[in-house]
């Protein structure tokens, strides 16, 4: 059986348990669609939080990015990770215990404010729109390739997958299915990295063969040799100050992700929401310590396979053609001697590689067993269509829950709740989709941009919440809306050739920093308005003060959530 065969084989299969899970988990009331019921076991919630988190630009990025940018590219790396435990020991247990549906609800009612509530709604849409773009990105990476068809066909079909669970589902839905897609990412993820670890190191774990093997000196020494920059030299493709901002941007960002912070509301119990922090950082260890090795291990194999080859030799591979005509592997045989050869000089150089396809291409390039490479393409599917499927959720919930319910029509019934929500997935997935057929960039930097806009907006709002007792509603809205607007127009304004069609950026940096790593700016922008505006009016009442208390520093250990 083909390539090609296998993987339509597969991704119906999987396509068909994710329907399958949808349908069996159709609920009728918004505890269910919201928050699942908050019944959810912790271990079950760690794999649903892991699957959400690691989205396409996980799971099909992130490995290309240390590919190609080295030392550099390991800021994806630290300031995911690192993110993931600041949201998971400083914050998630704390806005559990306050228990509500979104973090727009825990913001409008913190703050004591409906205005609160609808900036943290706005700023939630403008994060999960950011964010889910990469994913149709993603998606239309796998299915253009392996499956043959037009990316657009793509995503429609993606989209349509996810949009039948979700309204069916609701949050319990999406959870239970993102349980199934996580088990399935994560082998195809470690099966093709153990064989390409074995192949060139003779050690099975990736982990201990980039440890202890010499791949990445080597890797280092062949770049040289071939005029690109050092592999294992820091700051060759970023400032030192763009990666500090960058990594830091990515961690404060993560830990103000409202799709991924939703998900502790769906446990019993604060002590439950602590476990599955736990059970979510073991399942994505797995994945973020291979995908250094990954790195190495692909571009090592990739210069070998092309370096100083011939043109017309390289293409009798079917997969160097069938990525092609992708069009994300661009072979150009410059100076017409019939013999590729890699660049620094962009005139120059006669192989082009998209760093999406990094993880796509390695089971092949390793020319592992075809059904390696049909599992790794559902796995990426999985991966984008999980963290899809909790934006879209976020989404629906910002305006269904926190704007219609809880501001426009408090005496709305569950039915009508219910109805909403449902109608604003179905909004959602058509945005997504004109996103993910327009991307404004690659999937792991479309996504940086997200948590930029997270960082900026939500974050100081979250963390003030919780520790800041004098801080008041007027603080936080300007503090969100003031973050936010930097933020997003910084990144438009630097990102302008993508989404206005100019020629250059209408700024290239500001003071240096790019447009991944503008969100600390915005963040900082936001704890220093909101402190400034909360210290020059009102105090909070002080039964909300005496609220922050008690969730900071409970008196009485809650066991009931």
């Amino acid at each position: 059986m083909s390539v090609e065969s296998l993987t339509l084989t597969l991704v119906i299969l999987t396509f068909a348990i994710y329907l399958y899970i949808g349908w069996r988990s159709k609920v009728k009331d918004t505890s269910n669609f919201f928050v699942a019921g908050k019944d959810i076991p912790a271990a079950a919630n760690g794999a649903a939080i892991a699957a959400d988190w690691m989205s396409a630009a996980s799971f099909i990025s992130m490995a290309g990015l240390i590919s190609f940018l080295g030392y550099d590219g390991t800021i994806y790396l630290m300031g995911w990770t690192g993110g993931y435990v600041l949201l998971a020991l400083l914050l998630a247990p704390y806005l559990r215990k306050f228990g509500r549906y979104t973090v727009p609800d825990f913001i409008g009612d913190r703050y004591y404010s409906n205005g609160a509530r609808a900036v943290a709604a706005v700023a939630t849409l403008f994060i999960s729109l950011t964010y889910v773009a990469g994913q149709m990105r993603g998606v239309g990476i796998v299915f253009s390739r392996y499956l043959q068809v037009d990316i657009v066909v793509g995503v429609l079909i993606g989209m349509a997958i996810v949009a039948f669970f979700a309204v069916l589902g609701g949050m319990k839905g999406i959870t239970w299915t993102q349980v199934v897609q996580y088990s399935i990412l994560i082998v195809a993820f470690l099966i093709p990295a153990i064989a390409i670890s074995f192949k060139l190191t003779g050690n099975p774990v990736p982990q201990l063969a980039l440890t202890f093997s010499d791949i990445a000196r080597e890797l280092s020494i062949l770049q040289v040799e071939l005029g690109l920059k050092e592999y294992v030299a820091p700051f060759t493709d970023m400032s030192g100050l763009n990666v500090f901002a960058v990594t830091l941007a990515l961690m404060i960002g993560t830990a103000g992700l409202p799709h991924v912070i939703i998900r502790f509301y769906t446990v019993k119990n604060v002590r439950a929401a602590r476990w599955s922090a736990g059970w979510a950082l073991l399942f994505i260890a797995l994945l973020y310590t291979t995908a250094p090795a990954i790195g190495v291990f692909a571009k090592y194999n990739l210069i070998n396979s092309f370096n100083d080859q011939s043109i017309e030799q390289v293409r009798e591979e079917a997969w160097v053609t069938k990525w092609e005509e992708t069009g994300l592997l661009t072979l150009e045989d410059k100076n017409g001697d019939g013999v590729l050869a890699f660049s620094s000089d962009a005139a120059a150089n006669e192989v082009t590689i998209d760093p999406d396809i990094i993880v796509l291409s390695t089971p092949e390039v390793a020319e592992l067993a075809p059904i390696v490479i049909a599992l790794v393409a559902a796995g990426g599917l999985a991966a984008a269509l999980s963290t899809a499927s909790g934006l879209l959720l976020a989404m629906s919930s910002a305006v269904s829950h926190d704007i219609y319910y809880r501001i426009y029509r408090p005496n709305a019934s569950e039915e009508q709740r219910l109805k909403i929500g449902r109608i604003m997935i179905f909004l959602a997935v058509i945005v997504a989709g004109y996103f993910g057929v327009n991307p404004p960039g690659f999937v792991g930097e479309v996504v940086a941009f997200a948590f930029g806009l997270a960082a900026a907006s939500l974050f100081p709002a979250i963390l003030l919440g919780i520790f800041d007792r004098r801080m008041n509603r007027e603080g936080a809205i300007w503090g969100i809306s003031i973050g936010l607007a930097f933020t997003v127009i910084m990144i438009l304004l630097m990102r302008s050739p993508q989404v206005f069609g100019t020629e250059t950026p209408v700024i290239e940096s500001f003071f240096g920093i790019n447009a991944q790593g503008i969100g600390v700016v915005g963040a900082l922008l936001n704890f220093i308005i909101s402190f400034i505006v909360s210290r020059r009016t009102a105090a909070p009442p002080e039964e909300i003060q005496q609220m922050v208390e008690d969730i900071r520093v409970p008196k009485v250990m809650d066991k009931t959530g």
